[in-house]
């Protein structure tokens, strides 16, 4: 695997950190700037907007950029705003900082997802991107834990000056390893966007968009109201929660790496598994909530199955879009956002509601069986194009259930 790769890992793991982190300081950054908790919690929804409708935007406006180029540009201004969000004593220009710090960060993801698997053989395309995606799972075991740990002892401006820290060794790695090409650094002419459009808004890709949304709703509906579940209904103490945030990290990580090494050999045969464990993984949880030792097991065994299971969706989408090198990072990022932001939304419906707070479980659980009629729905019918790499015999026997 080339050293660059694991550049891109370090960038996003920081990238990730700042994303995730402020569900840790949200109280400190109120007191500090004299705003509601709610008002402070803006800083976490502009921060995924921007995600969500900046991959493409982003992507798009350095589609004729070199990608080294591209990439320094997007961790620089992704470092000036932290270090500008660490020195304002403004409520208004953090919550700026937030968007332009998530538009970068998505041009970032963008850019980084197809740069990385650019760089390696078929064979190893998969790992290249878990090795991307990996960062982020890093982030939630080390990165977010860490950060709340700076900001209850030093403020959580310090947090933000460690997220700018952490992402310059990645700016001076990104100058020094990263190819200098365009598009698919051959030197040839973009492929114009009116056809890589075409080629993400197909019948074959909408689905597995969809899929990649669905999926990681389901995740972030859970994972966002973890704390109140576990306390409340669980029955463990508030010092069991970081822990259990560790455990789910920990299987992320573990998830990202498995798919990393069977994503490219079995890419069906891997979402099919894990969409269908990942719906049965988050009914178990809903129904056996009330007991600590079950839900702690299931936990890193939910994380494992999530992110192994949106890796192996990424990397179905850069393999299926060859005619849009630029978007289907950009895409997929945005999927993966959109998951991100409507997963939590929906949770916080049926908690308002009254109906407990396994409720969010359940929805996961929703969520993933609207996945499963996409998949098997839109599947049955594909044939192989001219020009489409057959699939193997375990792919076509997986190719039933997806």
């Amino acid at each position: 695997m080339p050293f660059a790769v694991y550049v891109l890992g370090l960038a996003v793991f920081a990238q990730g950190t700042s994303e995730f982190m402020l569900s840790g300081l949200l109280s400190g950054i109120a007191a500090d700037l004299d705003v509601s908790l709610s008002a402070a919690g803006l800083l976490t929804s502009v921060f995924a907007v921007g995600m969500v409708v900046g991959a493409p935007l982003m992507a798009l406006s350095s589609r004729t950029w070199p990608r080294r180029r591209a990439l320094f540009l997007f961790l620089a201004v992704f470092v000036a705003v932290h270090v500008v969000g660490a020195l304002t004593p403004s409520y208004g220009v953090l919550l700026a900082t937030r968007f332009v710090g998530a538009l970068a960060n998505a041009g970032f993801w963008a850019v980084a997802l197809t740069t990385a698997v650019a760089m390696v053989p078929d064979r190893l395309k998969g790992r290249a991107a878990a090795v991307v995606v990996g960062g982020v799972t890093i982030a939630c075991v080390v990165g977010v834990p860490g950060g709340a740990v700076l900001g209850e002892r030093w403020g959580w401006r310090s947090a933000f000056w460690a997220v700018a820290v952490v992402s310059l060794p990645a700016v001076l790695a990104v100058l020094r390893s990263i190819p200098g090409g365009r598009g698919t650094d051959t030197g040839s002419a973009p492929v114009p966007v009116r056809d890589e459009l075409r080629a993400l808004t197909g019948p074959r890709l909408r689905p597995v968009l969809l899929t990649m949304a669905l999926v990681q709703g389901a995740t972030f509906c859970t994972f966002s109201y973890l704390e109140p579940l576990l306390t409340r209904e669980t029955g463990l103490g508030a010092g069991w929660v970081p822990v259990s945030l560790a455990l789910f990290g920990a299987g992320s990580f573990a998830g990202v790496t498995v798919a990393g090494r069977f994503a490219d050999a079995r890419p069906v045969a891997v979402v099919a598994t894990g969409m269908a464990a990942l719906t049965l993984g988050w009914a178990a949880l809903a129904l056996t909530a009330g007991h600590p030792v079950l839900a702690l097991v299931l936990i890193p065994l939910l994380g494992l199955l999530a992110f192994g299971t949106g890796t192996a969706l990424i990397t179905r989408v850069l393999g299926l879009a060859p005619g849009a090198p630029t978007l289907a990072g950009a895409f997929s990022t945005t999927a993966f956002n959109l998951g991100a932001t409507v997963g939590p939304w929906a949770g916080g419906l049926v908690l308002d509601g009254g109906l407990g707070y396994r409720a969010p479980v359940w929805v996961s659980a929703l969520l993933m069986v609207l996945a499963l009629l996409v998949a098997a729905t839109t599947a049955k019918g594909h044939r192989p194009r001219a020009g489409e790499r057959r699939p193997s015999a375990v792919h076509r026997s997986a190719r039933g259930r997806l």
